[in-house]
């Protein structure tokens, strides 16, 4: 016979404000994303460290804990870039997001900035900081004089140096373990800055940098490589900007995650001639349209990507994540990232390859060698999370 036990009023919200409490923590362990507000840069003014439009740089800083608590990760976005004077009014003009701070909030971290243990298990309790891309060169520029004319400032560099000096003050300085990643333009930053970072953050242990579609070839036998010359050149003013001519010279660990049919390279960059080739805008918005001669292209690029990345040579400390996805773009979307349709390689997940490189848990050199076709891979399409 059981026993009966009288349940009073108490027990009964007792055991309610139990099970709130559960599932409030089932909650928190769960998100897949936050919503991280804006910090502007103390002193911003000050120090030269501002926007397109004079605003002051912002980045958006997610607190560590745990065993997390003394490792950091710097995430730079992409967001394309301006060269010419006119362009760089236009990005203030309408891209606001892209060229100033001003009515910025909040920002989401998902993806490899994602909290949740689950889909970014390697680094998701994290210090974790997204520094605003408002500068159009890819955190490089650092003209002191600011045409009168225009108002524009051309301030990248500052704007980097800045960040990460005042993230020291807020315990980067301590890091034992830390990363600066980023996309696009971001990921190219992250390779033109991957060296000066490990030199600003010298009492870590493990410094590390992840280049996600940064890796913006010359192809100088392809169509169009006197206009990808221009393009970076103003951007960056020398040549050797390229990052097959910088890639071998980095000393610090170096892990690229491309598509070796990058979409955006292949879109933007890579132009036929003549470069109204007809067609050629459908064909690269869509890969089925594409008649024979235009799909050699596209193919002839890849060879030349995958070359590219050959003659790099064989540094041990480096990774490699090369996959075939007419994508551009991995890291900030989660579908991309870690998930059950995520682009993999020998099994492994872009979260997984990198989590193993980072950590030594083995070397990750994986790249797609039997695919000669863009793969329509329609995994995360526009969604962060």
């Amino acid at each position: 016979m059981g026993i009966y036990i009288p349940t009073t009023m108490a027990d009964h919200w007792l055991k309610l404000l139990i099970c709130v409490i559960a599932l409030s923590n089932t909650k928190v362990n769960v998100r897949a994303s936050e919503m991280v507000n804006i910090t502007l840069l103390s002193n911003a003014v000050e120090k030269g460290a501002v926007c397109l439009d004079g605003s002051p740089a912002g980045y958006h800083y997610a607190k560590g804990y745990g065993d997390g608590a003394n490792s950091w990760m710097i995430y730079l976005p992409g967001g394309g870039w301006c060269g010419r004077k006119q362009s760089c009014i236009d990005r203030v003009k309408y891209s606001p997001m892209l060229s100033s701070t001003k009515n910025i909030t909040q920002e989401t971290f998902g993806a490899i900035l994602s909290p949740n243990k689950t889909s970014n298990p390697d680094f998701y309790n994290w210090n974790r900081v997204f520094i605003r891309y408002c500068d159009g060169s890819s955190f490089m520029g650092d003209v002191k004089k600011v045409d009168p004319e225009t108002n524009l400032h051309k301030r990248g560099s500052r704007i980097f140096t800045a960040v990460i000096d005042e993230l020291l003050s807020k315990g980067l300085k301590n890091a034992k373990n830390a990363m600066l990643t980023g996309n696009s333009a971001g990921g190219l930053a992250t390779i033109l800055n991957c060296d000066r970072f490990r030199a600003l953050v010298p009492n870590a242990n493990t410094v590390k940098c992840v280049s996600d579609s940064g890796f913006f070839i010359h192809a100088k036998n392809l169509p169009n490589a006197a206009g990808r010359e221009r393009t970076f050149a103003r951007v960056v003013h020398f040549h050797c900007f390229f990052p097959e001519n910088l890639v071998a010279d980095i000393k610090t660990p170096l892990f690229l995650l491309n598509s070796d049919f990058d979409k955006f390279q292949i879109q933007v960059n890579l132009k036929p001639h003549p470069v109204d080739n007809p067609g050629w805008v459908n064909c690269t918005r869509n890969i089925t349209t594409c008649t024979p001669p235009q799909l050699q292209i596209i193919k002839d690029f890849r060879n030349t990507f995958l070359e590219t990345v050959k003659g790099l040579g064989n540094n041990p400390s480096r990774g490699l994540f090369i996959n075939s996805c007419y994508i551009h773009d991995f890291l900030y979307l989660m579908g991309r990232y870690n998930s059950q349709d995520s682009p993999k390689l020998h099994n492994k997940t872009i979260a997984q390859a990198i989590g193993d490189w980072y950590f030594n848990r083995s070397s990750v050199r994986l790249i797609d060698t039997k695919i000669d076709y863009p793969l329509d891979c329609k995994i995360g399409s526009g969604n962060f999370v």
